[in-house]
């Protein structure tokens, strides 16, 4: 969750027309097959039956962690950013394994972040060894 902003980054979700009635939260979304690929999650009343569920995989992991540790803990750099371009000739000039990068729009004060040097403006492209694409690749790591 960010500070400033108060909103909740979730991963890994499905968006569906299937009858979701609030109260529904916390059952499977189904396939044809009955198959679980989620758990129904949110409804948008006036979306006229627009739902949301976490994806499986999501699901899964947080369940093991609750099991195993009693709650999942979540990471915190502190930087809000959007997804960019990098030049062609940039991305050849550097070697760089990624076409796009994360541009740096605010830094929460105090943050690993701002602790590590970043600044606003600045477009990051890697986090430790791993490439950077873009922000979901950046929240999940």
């Amino acid at each position: 969750m960010c500070a400033r902003c108060r909103h909740v980054e979730i991963d890994d979700i499905i968006q569906t027309d299937a009858a979701l009635n609030p109260g529904n939260s916390g059952g499977p979304l189904v396939t044809s097959q009955g198959k679980v690929i989620g758990i129904n999650t949110a409804v948008i009343l006036p979306a006229q039956g627009l739902g949301f569920a976490i994806a499986i995989n999501t699901a899964t992991f947080v369940a093991g962690r609750l099991i195993k540790d009693g709650r999942v803990r979540r990471s915190y750099i502190g930087v809000e950013g959007q997804n960019v371009a990098l030049p062609r000739r940039l991305v050849r000039l550097h070697r760089l394994p990624v076409t796009s990068g994360v541009l740096v729009v605010t830094l929460e004060p105090h943050s690993p972040v701002q602790r590590a040097g970043l600044r606003a403006g600045d477009v990051t492209v890697g986090y430790g060894s791993q490439p950077i694409a873009g922000i979901d690749t950046l929240h999940r790591l």
